[in-house]
C-alpha cells in the first residue's frame, strides 16, 4: 500500500452516531483526511436482521472504497457485530470495527471482572461484546441490556434533562449490582448521554466509550502499514448521507462538536 498515505480514512455508520467516533479520530489524528457516510435513509440498523445489516454494510463500504480510502472504520456497533467478517473478506483495505477495541479497553479497565454492556437490541442480541471480552478475560462476567430509547433522546439533544435522567434510571438503576465496575457504551449515540448514564449506575462504575479505543487502533494500523499521512497538507473532510441532509447537519454538529459543511446526498444502492 505504498504511496497511499495521502488517501483519507473512510468511516460509515447507519446515521449520525458515528460522528462521535469521527470526532475522536479528528482529535487523535489531526493530520488525517476523512470521508464519512451516514446511511440515513435506512437507519436504524439495530432492529434489522443480520443478513440485511450485512448487505447494507457492504454497500456502504464499497461506496467509500470507490471514493479512494486507505482504511475503513465501521463506526456502527450493529454492523461491527454482524458484518465485520464479510467486510474483511470483501475489501482490500484494512477494516476496524468498534466492538473489539471497546471490549479490549473494558477488559483492561475492569478490576472485578464484572462488565456491563448496553446497546441496541441488535448489538445486545448478537453477543459480540461478550464473545470478545471472554476471549481476552475468560473469567469475566458480562451483563447485557438493550436501551433503545437512548438513541432518540441523544438526537433530541436531551443530554442533561429530567426525561433522560428518568429513562437512564429506569434502564440502569439496578444494573450496577453484583460488583459491576465497568460499563461499555455499546452504541455510538450513548456517549452523548454519558452524564445521566453515569448518574444511574453510580460513580464507582467506569464508562467505556469505544471511540477512544477505535482511534487508538486506527493510529496503530496506519503506523504499522506505513499509511500515516505525511504530505503536510491540511486535511480535508467529506460527508455523505443517503437521505436529505438537513437533520443530519442539525444533530450532527452537536455530535461532531464542529460545523458540518458540504454534506452531499448520494444513492448507494447497487443497480
Amino acid at each position: 500500500m505504498t504511496g497511499q498515505d495521502h488517501l483519507p480514512v473512510g468511516v460509515f455508520d447507519s446515521g449520525i452516531g458515528g460522528l462521535t467516533v469521527l470526532r475522536v479520530i479528528h482529535r487523535t489524528l489531526p493530520g488525517e483526511s476523512t470521508v464519512y457516510l451516514g446511511d440515513t435513509a435506512r437507519v436504524p440498523y439495530g432492529t434489522k436482521s443480520p443478513e440485511v445489516v450485512t448487505r447494507y454494510a457492504l454497500n456502504n463500504a464499497r461506496f467509500l472504497v470507490k471514493r479512494g480510502i486507505k482504511l475503513l472504520v465501521v463506526a456502527c456497533n450493529t454492523a461491527s457485530a454482524v458484518a465485520l467478517p464479510a467486510l474483511e473478506e470483501a475489501l482490500d483495505v484494512p477494516v476496524v470495527g468498534v466492538i473489539r477495541p471497546g471490549a479490549r479497553k473494558a477488559a483492561r479497565t475492569t478490576r472485578s471482572g464484572v462488565v456491563g454492556v448496553i446497546g441496541t437490541e441488535g448489538t445486545i442480541m448478537s453477543g459480540s461484546y461478550e464473545r470478545e471480552l471472554l476471549k481476552i478475560r475468560p473469567d469475566s462476567t458480562v451483563k447485557k441490556r438493550p436501551c433503545p430509547l437512548f438513541v432518540p433522546l441523544a438526537e433530541e439533544g436531551w443530554e442533561d434533562n429530567p426525561v433522560s435522567r428518568a429513562v437512564a434510571l429506569e434502564y440502569l438503576g439496578d444494573f450496577a449490582s453484583g460488583g459491576m465496575d465497568t460499563l461499555i457504551l455499546g452504541c455510538t449515540h450513548y456517549p452523548v448521554l454519558a452524564r445521566p448514564i453515569q448518574e444511574a449506575v453510580g460513580q464507582n462504575v467506569t464508562l467505556v466509550d469505544s471511540a477512544t479505543a477505535v482511534a487508538e487502533v486506527v493510529a496503530e494500523e496506519l503506523g504499522r502499514l506505513d499509511l500515516s499521512s505525511s504530505n503536510g497538507k491540511a486535511p480535508a473532510h467529506e460527508f455523505f448521507v443517503t437521505d436529505v441532509p438537513q437533520r443530519f447537519q442539525t444533530v450532527g454538529e452537536r455530535f461532531l462538536g464542529a460545523p458540518l459543511f458540504g454534506i452531499r446526498q448520494v444513492d448507494i444502492d447497487p443497480h
